[in-house]
């Protein structure tokens, strides 16, 4: 499965900067999810307040957008009432999951829990008809990530994890090899970032929230390679390494449909 991963509108946006970002995002869901195409929202992604999605997405989509194929995130950089209402709000209009996740700490608000796990639990308590979605990271110990996947406190149908790229095969080849000795039965999506270019500035301000091949990417892409050319190498190779099923990010929203396809051409496969 390959689904995309859209940022939604900064919060400090003017109006109608604001209104025409929500405007191609609105775009970008609709002929995401009419094709069959996943497509998770962020919230509060690198740190940066943006738009409530939910909320935009409910006054906006309407009910020709199939909302089983939309899935907002929901970190805990928020007041505890407000990610409890946000649940309720996003069952009560239709949605079928949320992924769950604590939020980066080094930036932005404080988180309201400790950790992930213990919103998903009292969300947990409070309804068991969303299917919530967890969070891991092949960068980090296997064994330990592993751990974390079949505590029965980790409360998720299902999980994705950090970025990951071509460049880190032998970590995501032990992340596998771990969660299928141990028996792991969630599925999971693997992160893979849709860099655009090898603007060592860009790469250099990534590297706060994720781990970039900085290097690796500048000799790709002066050897020729194109944004797409790189991201289909990396599906490519996890592919090959055992994983099957992707999120997308970084997307450009005004041409998130094509640029996925292309991609996905690239790779030899459909959406």
């Amino acid at each position: 499965m390959f689904a995309a991963e859209l940022r939604p509108p900064r919060a400090e946006l003017a109006a109608t900067e604001g209104i025409d970002a929500w405007i191609d995002t609105y775009h970008a869901v609709r002929r995401l999810t009419r094709q069959g195409t996943f497509v998770f929202l962020t919230d509060n992604a690198v740190g940066a307040q943006e738009e409530d999605n939910l909320r935009h997405l409910v006054t906006n989509l309407g009910h020709d957008v199939p909302r089983e194929r939309i899935v907002p995130f929901l970190t805990s950089k928020h007041t505890l009432d407000y990610c409890l209402s946000y649940a309720e709000r996003a069952q009560q209009h239709g949605f079928s999951a949320l992924v769950v996740l604590g939020g980066d700490k080094s930036v932005g608000i404080p988180r309201c829990v400790g950790h992930a796990w213990q919103l998903r639990q009292m969300l947990r308590q409070r309804s068991h008809t969303i299917a919530l979605g967890g969070w891991a990271n092949p960068h980090a110990d296997p064994e330990r990530q592993i751990d974390f996947l079949v505590d029965p406190g980790f409360n998720a149908e299902f999980y994705l994890t950090q970025v990951v790229s071509h460049f880190d095969t032998d970590k995501v080849s032990r992340f596998l090899r771990a969660a299928e000795r141990r028996g792991v039965t969630l599925p999971g999506l693997f992160g893979v970032f849709y860099y655009r270019s090898a603007n060592r500035r860009t790469l250099d301000a990534l590297r706060e929230f994720l781990p970039v091949p900085a290097e690796e990417l500048a000799r790709e892409f002066a050897s020729g390679a194109t944004a797409e050319d790189v991201c289909a190498r990396t599906i490519r190779t996890l592919v090959d390494a055992g994983a099957r099923h992707f999120y997308i990010s970084n997307l450009p929203v005004a041409r998130a449909q094509q640029v996925l396809a292309n991609i996905l051409e690239k790779v030899g496969v459909t959406a």
